[in-house]
């Protein structure tokens, strides 16, 4: 089930993504009296996270981690671990990074992963943002395409190096695999423009056999999904 949640500008977007992870946050602290949260970078999740930030919740029993992350200095404006902690700063959440990094990213994969398997696992919520070539987390287009999509069994993280690297960050990165995703509790989709929303019908609607990697990510899970859009 697809459920399209539309907005007339950002504002109302983050309003709205903010008020519907709070609830999701509420309902695992009550079910299970802890949290797990998968989280994106970027610029779209900014105004969202610094606004869950001041929801009043048990934020001491949240524990947040990026979805992907960039294979860079943890003080980078590139990181979005950086970005989630400074965030959350005001909080007791915590925030752990996917990867060191200085660490090659087949490593930092493998690192990872380990560190993802002390977890208590499923999330509770992975939010996924989307980019104009369909990729989301970080799972590209490239030849790290297939260990993100269908790694070994319990492989939660993997390295990846996109090909061609993103200009605006070209750097090797880390992300959730389509199983780690696929295993959460609730998936959100957040995008914004008349672009992306055209790009994401059509992964949707091509599926397992689409050329873009959300496509393949979502025909996968069968969770409900929430897709919050504003033009």
């Amino acid at each position: 089930m697809i459920e399209w949640r539309l907005h007339p500008d950002a504002e109302a977007m983050a309003d709205a993504v903010c008020m519907d992870m709070g609830a999701i946050i509420s309902d695992a602290l009550l079910r299970r009296e802890s949290a797990l949260l998968a989280l994106p970078g970027g610029k779209t999740p900014v105004a969202v996270v610094e606004k869950l930030a001041h929801l009043p919740l048990d934020w001491s029993e949240v524990m947040i981690i990026p979805g992907d992350d960039r294979l860079v200095a943890e003080d980078s404006p590139l990181s979005n671990a950086a970005m989630l902690k400074a965030a959350f700063a005001p909080t007791a959440a915590m925030v752990l990074p996917l990867a060191a990094p200085e660490d090659e990213y087949h490593r930092a994969g493998e690192m990872a992963n380990e560190a993802l398997a002390m977890l208590d696992w499923p999330p509770d919520l992975v939010w996924l943002g989307m980019g104009l070539d369909g990729h989301t987390a970080s799972i590209f287009p490239g030849p790290d395409l297939d260990a993100a999509l269908s790694p070994p069994d319990g492989v939660r993280a993997v390295g990846v190096l996109p090909d061609p690297l993103p200009p605006e960050a070209p750097v090797a990165r880390i992300t959730l695999t389509r199983p780690a995703i696929c295993a959460a509790r609730q998936l959100r989709v957040v995008i914004a423009g008349a672009d992306k929303r055209a790009i994401l019908e059509r992964a949707l609607l091509e599926g397992a056999q689409s050329a873009l990697p959300i496509g393949r990510v979502l025909a996968d899970c069968h969770q409900p999904l929430v897709i919050h859009w504003c033009p």
